[in-house]
């Protein structure tokens, strides 16, 4: 109850109908990309309008932009949006940094504090999660839910820790759009594929299977 009403108090106080965003402030002078992928990720906005608002985030460039750190909620919060295919194209400051010879992440764009920042490292976590789509649907990991969002890749694969073993997956776009995928999960366990509006149910073991 009181979650529901922080999210009608913020919505009431700080959304801007004309611009489609959360001001940073009551008096609604400021906007920046980490209030409204916040307001996303709290579940103050859902659904299209969630897709709107961090369609509006990426491209409106008069918005406070999030430094590398914070990176991480705009990604998770674009994923949440459905707009996790999107990834891949919103990793330009990491290749700037390995442009610049880094070989461990900075904090912040240049001129950067520190170039060995653990938070700057989260693409590390997001290449799992949103584009292998792996993630835990139970305490313990028991479920496992996975949601791929492969952008404009053609194939991937990759493989998850698990407290059971490991999560495998391995995801090829057929020449007719269809996606072949082969999944593993640890015994004991059991979970849902989703892909563009299709779910199906996995159960432990090797899966696989094709969709159109």
């Amino acid at each position: 109850e009181i979650a529901t009403a922080m999210r009608n108090t913020i919505r009431a106080k700080y959304w801007n109908e004309a611009k489609g965003l959360f001001a940073d402030t009551y008096e609604q002078k400021s906007y920046s990309q980490h209030v409204n992928s916040l307001a996303v990720l709290a579940d103050v906005v859902k659904g299209d309008e969630a897709a709107r608002v961090m369609s509006r985030c990426l491209a409106d460039t008069s918005l406070a932009q999030a430094t590398i750190y914070f990176r991480y909620y705009v990604h998770n919060a674009l994923n949440k949006a459905g707009m996790g295919d999107q990834l891949l194209d919103n990793l330009q400051i990491w290749r700037d940094q390995m442009a610049l010879g880094l070989t461990t992440w900075a904090e912040m764009p240049e001129p950067s504090r520190s170039d060995c920042h653990a938070w700057g490292a989260s693409p590390n976590i997001e290449f799992y999660r949103i584009l292998l789509g792996i993630d835990s649907a139970a305490p313990g990991f028991r479920k496992i839910r996975i949601a791929p969002s492969l952008g404009n890749l053609k194939e991937v694969s990759g493989s998850m820790p698990h407290p059971a073993g490991k999560v495998a997956v391995s995801y090829k776009i057929g020449k007719k759009g269809d996606l072949q995928v082969r999944i593993e999960l640890p015994a004991g366990t059991g979970g849902t594929f989703v892909w563009k509006g299709t779910e199906r149910e996995l159960n432990e073991g090797i899966s696989t299977f094709s969709i159109p």
